[in-house]
């Protein structure tokens, strides 16, 4: 039996998870205290910024450099050069949000995302049919597909950076979790008050039990925290399904209001990140 890493699973899954509510009132902050035009050539620069973190991660040593430098670049990446350019979109053409009793349940950004799900695929073809990696629903995926050609078929793993790894990882999950989302969400299809909808919450937060399971066994700051990614994001779903059933308050839409709280999160994630970042360290010096 490996030894569990209960410590630094918790910590990875915190600093991860985190990055959730922070991100999404960084957003929410420039929105309303930036003009249109100041937040999209801020959002560019945002955009810029990761990728440059998530390149200069490929030249730095040590795994768990290189899987912060592409989880923070990612999600400047992430939110710089897709939500805020959707928004830019969306907002530039007219497109309209979703509304229930006078009050915006999706943002107009959102509802266009659903018409990348062919790239999306795209993406997943490629990794499905050309790559063997450690993902567990690629790996699925590859048994169902090829069976006993699957090692023939998908013969090798790309070539391995931690910091192009992590990124593409955070992007991909996030991608895919924002598509499921949208597609519960939208009434044509299901709806956010459908069964389906609670069933897939449910499964996805059940799920990310199974991941921090196999979270535990590993013993290196950067593979926990790479794994962590999945754990969080997975466990995100329902999160955000709660949230839009109005199940409790998500204060990180209002966080002017909750500053307290938003700042007792920022001061947390910074005192975990600082810890992960000193460990790693001194575990790196004793080897």
């Amino acid at each position: 039996m490996k030894q569990l890493n209960w410590w630094k699973s918790i910590a990875s899954f915190l600093v991860v998870l985190f990055t959730m509510p922070l991100g999404h009132a960084l957003m929410m902050m420039m929105d309303k205290t930036m003009t249109p035009e100041a937040v999209h050539y801020s959002a560019f620069f945002m955009g810029l910024a990761g990728l440059v973190m998530v390149v200069t991660g490929v030249f730095v040593k040590g795994d768990t450099k290189q899987t912060l430098w592409g989880l923070f670049g990612g999600l400047l990446f992430w939110t710089g050069w897709i939500e805020f350019l959707f928004q830019y979109y969306a907002t530039r053409w007219g497109t309209q949000p979703e509304m229930e009793n006078g009050e915006v349940v999706t943002r107009p950004e959102y509802l266009i995302l659903p018409a990348t799900f062919g790239m999306w695929m795209m993406v997943m073809t490629l990794y499905i049919f050309s790559t063997k990696n450690g993902c567990n629903f690629i790996n699925w995926w590859q048994r169902v597909l090829f069976r006993s050609r699957k090692n023939e078929i998908a013969a090798r793993p790309m070539t391995h950076h931690t910091s192009i790894i992590t990124f593409m990882e955070l992007n991909m999950i996030l991608w895919t979790s924002y598509l499921l989302l949208m597609f519960c969400y939208d009434k044509n299809f299901l709806g956010d008050h459908h069964p389906v909808t609670s069933i897939v919450a449910a499964a996805c937060l059940t799920g990310s039990f199974f991941i921090f399971k196999k979270q535990l066994r590993l013993s290196t700051w950067g593979a926990n925290i790479r794994m962590a990614i999945a754990t969080v994001v997975v466990f995100w779903v329902p999160v955000e399904v709660l949230g839009r059933l109005d199940f409790f308050k998500e204060i990180w839409i209002e966080p002017e209001k909750y500053a307290t709280q938003m700042i007792c999160i920022l001061v947390t994630f910074l005192a975990l990140l600082g810890y992960i970042m000193i460990a790693a360290r001194k575990k790196k010096a004793h080897e």
